[in-house]
């Protein structure tokens, strides 16, 4: 395979610094968590990663929040910080830095930037009378203002101010910043996103005011402290202050340009157009590549405190725990477009393709090791075009994922891996191991299947790694990989066969339980009387009802009675696939423990779980009564058999 590690080469990315908003949102997590995953995949891939994220903390808006609330602005904000902190530490963000824009580092490198600037004269003082938005922290012409001549952003009102200010000469660099993103495609993301800088340039910039006299809590301008500088100015700089722009010279050229400014769709503007020209008036490159993603909407709705309609991620997490929540938002929404947050589509992810897809696979593959060869993968020998297959599937993978992964096509690398999944699953299905297990002229076959299903997923652990860290590494130390997880590379991904032959690999433990879904009782409402006949009619189900009913015959290998109890069997049953289940039985007054021993039963085996005498029965074992006596329905058919 072509895959090569990118041994050292630096790769700096960036989320935008949030605003310390007092409620956190699933929003907060999007971005992050896009961010994240690309900076484990650089890491996993070779790169030398810088990972940013921090907090935007200056302004009028915080000041005269922190008023209201009796405190002051570094207490109001230092408290929020904490959360966002807490949020990242569960989401397992795997930041390098958290920038503060309260930090003493960085109002040294904002005035340090400032004086530049103003040196070379395209900074000057002047008089500002104009429209401001205070919850955007945005200044707005008349003809920029929406149709209720609101902030175009928000929609929320404006106010009109005069005060004295510093001004920056943006319209001097409005020329080249156009040139700059029309003549590289790639600086600017989606496609959409750049056409909309075009046509906003092309409409003509101003001059942008730098400072404000109204309020005190910034950085104060150099020389000038009645002054702070304005929010955007300051906010931006924070990406130069993080990579040693004043105090670590060798860092700050190994980063620079940042590789990738990751944003939300509503800030690309300053991210493009008034970082563009801060930075060629600073005589610095642009960065590689700004993205601007999509909204997070919920139940078709974008997130509003008023609307009642805001998700709390952490307790989400609480619920659900930080990797579904990921997966959900990495495979669900496709970068640059708004993506919906549905809690019953969260619920079906989980149970369909983190349950039962993945972690079925786990629990199957090391239950049939465990059961079959005593835990040890054995040395293989030939293989089957069954076998073939799935090794060039696992190999052609890696390649698909890692070339999704290295264009920020993350929804379609994430789907890719678990289309291989499912084709590992279907290959247990195709090889019937418990069958191969059976013959012994086919042990070898059964050694070669095995070991095929435990590095599939080595390799799926590896990929999904960047997305989904804590799975990743329960799937390594449940496969008992002897290397570091943290040592671990993609190219450990693109060869098949690295698991040593006699590896002992460990107990399953399930990695995703089933969410039941508890649905409300329906209203019942006034029955009219009914004839006989209609109600017998009304007993019928349909054959869809039926085709619900998943019956397969299992051998029972155990049976024991439950203590105090008079009719209650504890049975262990197998259903030929290696997933050793328990179930209760009511059959004791009609059967001895030893009579059912090794008897293939059929069984109800969709029947959700219930405890009965502290043990968890999942499933149902059929059986035919008539007055004093019940019968087990028993059958000549093989282990694993469907009832039809």
């Amino acid at each position: 395979m072509s895959i090569k590690n990118k041994t050292g080469i630096p790769y700096y990315i960036t989320t935008p610094i949030y605003y310390p908003s007092a409620k956190l949102h699933i929003g907060h997590a999007y971005c992050t968590t896009i961010a994240d995953t690309l900076a484990r995949f650089k890491r996993l891939a070779g790169y030398d990663v810088f990972f940013l994220t921090g907090s935007d903390e200056h302004g009028q808006k915080i000041q005269k929040t922190a008023e209201s609330a009796g405190v002051t602005p570094i207490e109001y904000v230092d408290k929020i910080v904490a959360s966002f902190q807490e949020l990242w530490k569960r989401l397992e963000i795997s930041n390098d830095d958290f920038l503060r824009t309260s930090e003493k580092r960085h109002h040294e490198v904002v005035q340090e930037i400032f004086r530049r600037i103003r040196a070379k004269g395209d900074i000057y003082k002047g008089e500002y009378t104009g429209l401001y938005c205070t919850p955007c922290e945005s200044y707005w012409t008349e003809l920029q203002l929406d149709e209720n001549g609101c902030c175009p952003d928000c929609h929320r009102p404006v106010e009109k101010v005069s005060e004295e200010a510093y001004f920056f000469k943006m319209s001097k660099y409005a020329d080249a910043v156009l040139k700059h993103i029309e003549e590289n495609p790639d600086f600017l993301e989606p496609k959409s996103r750049r056409n909309e800088m075009i046509n906003f340039i092309k409409r003509g910039l101003e001059d942008l005011c730098i400072s404000r006299t109204s309020f005190d809590w910034g950085i104060p301008v150099p020389d000038d402290e009645k002054h702070v500088v304005y929010v955007w100015f300051d906010a931006l700089s924070n990406y130069l202050t993080a990579i040693g722009f004043l105090d670590d010279p060798e860092k700050f050229k190994k980063f620079w340009p940042a590789d990738l400014h990751l944003v939300g769709k509503e800030i690309v503007r300053f991210h493009t157009i008034i970082w563009g020209c801060i930075l060629m008036a600073l005589g610095i490159e642009l960065p590689k590549k700004v993205y601007g993603h999509g909204w997070l909407i919920v139940e078709g709705d974008k997130m509003s405190k008023s609307k009642g309609n805001v998700v709390d991620p952490i307790l989400l997490i609480e619920e659900f725990g930080a990797d579904a929540i990921r997966y959900f938002l990495l495979r669900e929404i496709t970068l640059g477009q708004d993506g919906n947050f549905n809690r019953d589509a969260l619920i079906t992810r989980i149970n369909a393709d983190l349950a039962n897809d993945l972690g079925n696979l786990l629990h199957r593959t090391l239950n049939m090791i465990d059961k079959f060869q005593g835990g040890i993968l054995l040395e293989t020998s030939g293989e089957t075009e069954l076998d073939s297959e799935i090794r060039s599937e696992a190999l052609k993978t890696v390649e698909e994922y890692y070339n999704l992964m290295e264009t920020m096509q993350i929804s379609d690398a994430v789907k890719t891996i678990w289309t291989f999944i499912s084709r590992a699953n279907k290959y247990i299905d195709e090889t019937m191991p418990w069958k191969l297990a059976k013959d012994e002229s086919q042990k070898q076959n059964l050694a070669n299947v095995l070991y095929n299903l435990a590095e599939s997923l080595r390799i799926v652990g590896i990929l999904i790694s960047p997305l989904m860290p804590n799975t990743a590494r329960k799937i390594h130390e449940q496969l008992k990989i002897s290397e570091p997880f943290e040592k671990i590379t993609i190219e450990d991904a693109a060869t098949f066969g690295k698991i040593e032959k006699n590896h002992e690999v460990g107990k399953p433990e399930a990695l995703f339980p089933r969410i039941e879904i508890e649905k409300p009782e329906p209203v019942q409402k006034a029955e009219k009387k009914k004839s006989p006949a209609k109600k017998s009619e009304e007993e019928l189900i349909s054959i869809e009802d039926f085709s619900k009913i998943h019956l397969r015959v299992v051998k029972v290998v155990t049976a024991e009675k439950i203590p105090e109890t008079d009719s209650l069997l504890k049975l262990t049953v197998d259903p030929g696939d290696g997933d050793i289940r328990e179930i209760v039985s009511g059959v004791a007054r009609y059967y001895s423990p030893e009579e059912l021993v090794g008897k293939n039963v059929i069984v109800v085996m969709n029947l959700k779980p219930t405890k009965i005498r502290g043990v968890v029965s999942q499933g149902m074992i059929l059986a035919a009564g008539k007055g004093n006596k019940l019968e087990v329905l028993t059958t000549e058919m093989p282990v694993g058999a469907k009832v039809k």
